[in-house]
């Protein structure tokens, strides 16, 4: 008997290690979004416009021409759309499942240089969150694309 309560104590323990957190809200959300956007995945490095000087961080993540080329043939995208405020024909989930896929609401998927993230659902939610707080630009605003 005294087995069987040891057995179940330490059932009991090893269940209460393994317990999750609750999933971040609000601030702490967006906070983990920032952190991941700016530090890790790096979104900045490709949809803000670039300048002579360096990204034009008045207009983060709206999106531009791709400066950058391949080294080899492939197929390449040439333009960068713009992400803040998140893009205008993904809703907010549709966004956070294109983070764990990479594929679009219409089945397409992205062209190189974009990765194929696939973040856990935790993180795109965290990534959407923050890039919704990313002012959009307006109309007259928007890069106009390159040919």
């Amino acid at each position: 008997m005294q087995k069987l309560f040891i057995a179940a104590a330490a059932l009991a323990l090893l269940g209460a290690c393994t317990q999750r957190a609750a999933p971040l809200t609000g601030d702490a959300l967006i906070a983990r979004g920032d952190y991941l956007v700016n530090n890790v995945v790096l979104c900045g490095d490709c949809h803000t416009p670039m300048t002579a000087q360096g990204p034009d961080l008045s207009r983060r993540l709206q999106g531009g021409p791709n400066l950058t080329t391949p080294m080899i043939e492939i197929p390449w995208a040439t333009d960068v759309p713009a992400i803040a405020g998140i893009p205008g024909h993904f809703t907010e989930e549709q966004f956070v499942a294109f983070l764990q896929t990479g594929v679009r609401p219409d089945g397409s998927t992205t062209r190189p240089p974009m990765p194929p993230y696939r973040l856990n659902e935790e993180d795109a939610r965290a990534v959407a969150a923050y890039i919704r707080t990313v002012p959009a630009a307006s109309a007259e605003e928007a890069p106009t694309p390159a040919p």
